[in-house]
């Protein structure tokens, strides 16, 4: 099956059908294009996200099934709740935009290299500049040691990357960010693909076509008015 070249200079041109993403690498939909707030918003809000590594074009992606976390059905363990009850950590939103996003792009010890391109971090800076990327953080002693970002369209949050320096520090951020998006009134979680660490904390994988049927119901809801105004 031969992939859907997107033009650059059309960001509103509309995405291939989501069934003629490949098998094998799971969810590749698309390529080129452009990293602009009206393609990226307008991918995300159709289940697709991009990912591409460093001298490879933009590719984007539709994975099948796909990863969510439904507030409700976050799991915090004994000792992670133990943690929390220390109260180790401040946490802040939207304080520390780039230097969360700078952060995940650093290499990590078990990874060569990292997908948080200059040109992403770039692009979702901008987003955040238009109140659409946003970040939680934690902070010790005015150190920021973890976060994530992502990307907030109507009542689904689309998680991106998160990091740590101190132990369990994005663990509690998540927790914190998943128990205020609840109380902001989001309804759906996207964590993109598997991973033990996430399932752990209570995301489960759904198929890809009832995962659009949620975004087609509720990106075009409204959180409450206070949402991100923390």
């Amino acid at each position: 099956m031969q992939l859907t070249l997107l033009d650059p200079d059309h960001p509103h041109q509309a995405f291939p059908p989501l069934h003629k993403a490949l098998k094998q690498p799971n969810g590749l939909l698309a390529f080129g294009g452009c990293l602009s707030p009206q393609r990226i918003v307008n991918a995300y809000r159709h289940g697709v996200f991009p990912w591409f590594n460093p001298g490879e074009p933009i590719l984007w992606w539709s994975p099948d099934p796909r990863l969510v976390l439904f507030p409700e059905q976050l799991n915090i363990s004994r000792s992670l709740a133990k943690t929390l009850r220390k109260q180790l950590f401040e946490i802040r939103y939207d304080s520390a935009f780039r230097q969360v996003i700078d952060a995940c792009a650093a290499p990590r010890r078990d990874e060569g290299g990292t997908w948080i391109t200059d040109d992403i971090r770039q692009a979702y800076t901008t987003l955040h500049h238009l109140g659409i990327a946003h970040s939680c953080e934690a902070w010790q002693d005015g150190q920021l040691v973890g976060g994530l970002y992502g990307i907030a369209i109507g009542q689904v949050f689309f998680g991106e990357s998160m990091f740590h320096r101190k132990t369990d520090a994005s663990k509690v951020v998540f927790v914190h960010l998943v128990q205020q998006l609840s109380a902001w009134g989001y309804q759906v979680i996207d964590c993109q693909v598997s991973s033990e660490h996430l399932l752990s904390l209570g995301a489960a994988e759904i198929p890809r076509s009832r995962f659009v049927e949620l975004l087609d119901r509720l990106c075009d809801q409204t959180p409450t008015p206070d949402a991100w105004q923390a």
